[in-house]
């Protein structure tokens, strides 16, 4: 299996910054994408960004110019950099990863981290 670590998560006032972190580790051989969705309350999970394997990266449009996705290739790691959070960024945020282990596809979901923005 492949376990995440996310980290990061918590309570800001709107305006303010936040930074999460997602580490992959286990059966893993190859990663081809990672991303961070978020998911509020009485809402459908949506993507916020992701970055692909060949450095391209993808934003929704309502965080585009405020976060910032990266990577750590090394250390198989995500980062999500929040910036001028608003209170409607308040969710549930979750990693993603897609990859392989030898021949095999995988994708794995972390248990998620709460982002909260008070206004």
């Amino acid at each position: 299996q492949v376990q995440l670590a996310e980290s990061g998560g918590g309570l800001v006032q709107a305006g303010g910054s936040l930074r999460l972190s997602c580490a992959a580790s286990g059966r893993i051989s190859g990663i081809n994408g990672m991303g961070w969705y978020r998911q509020a309350p009485g809402k459908q999970r949506e993507l916020v960004a992701d970055a692909s394997s060949g450095g391209s990266s993808n934003y929704a449009d309502s965080v585009k110019g405020r976060f910032t996705i990266s990577k750590d290739n090394a250390k198989n790691t995500v980062y999500l950099q929040m910036n001028t959070l608003k209170p409607e960024d308040t969710a549930v945020y979750y990693c993603n990863v897609r990859g392989h282990y030898g021949a095999v596809p995988l994708q794995a979901w972390g248990q998620g981290i709460l982002v909260t923005v008070s206004s």
